[in-house]
């Protein structure tokens, strides 16, 4: 698939089939966020892959409520690796390197996951308190998104975008 197709293509989906997703589609779609862009290459991220149906369901719960999360046969739970970019960078690798790391790695598995014929959502509305306690994630780590993953069972139109006349600014902002 051609990577303009891939960022043109993918969708946030929210009704998802009920078949599993192979360990090994599962592994590809982390591969990607691998390869993401980040800071001095720190690779300042984690994702803690999350099937069992009940911490679905209770995951969901942390995302008030947003049923077809729980419906995914699988949860990726990315994650901003604090502790590893701060070591090199400081506060701002604490407050913004490894925010973006865990943001690029993300993005390419959103894109991967498309490319394999998979849906996905990024989902960034939690109660991160409650979480963190469900699925222990240590408080060097700070979730950045929930990411359900399995087969569409939706085809959404594409959304609406702004022109790039309304964003871009040559040499200074006006």
């Amino acid at each position: 698939m051609d990577v303009f197709e891939a960022i043109s293509g993918r969708r946030s989906i929210r009704k998802f089939k009920k078949e599993n997703v192979s360990d090994e589609l599962i592994r590809k779609v982390v591969n990607a966020g691998i390869w993401a862009p980040s800071a001095g290459n720190v690779q300042a991220w984690e994702v803690v892959i999350v099937q069992d149906e009940e911490k679905r369901r209770k995951i969901s719960e942390t995302a008030y409520m947003r049923d077809f999360i729980a419906e995914a046969p699988v949860i990726m739970v990315s994650c901003a690796n604090m502790e590893r970019s701060s070591a090199v960078y400081g506060a701002r690798g604490m407050d913004l390197y490894c925010i973006q790391d865990a943001a690029c790695a993300t993005q390419n598995m959103l894109l991967a996951a498309y490319a394999l014929g998979l849906g996905t959502c990024w989902v960034g509305s939690f109660d991160e308190e409650l979480l963190r306690d469900l699925i222990d994630i240590p408080n060097i780590l700070k979730p950045v998104a929930l990411v359900p993953l399995g087969y569409p069972d939706e085809e959404p139109y594409p959304p609406t975008r702004r022109e790039p006349e309304e964003f871009i600014h040559m040499e200074k902002f006006d």
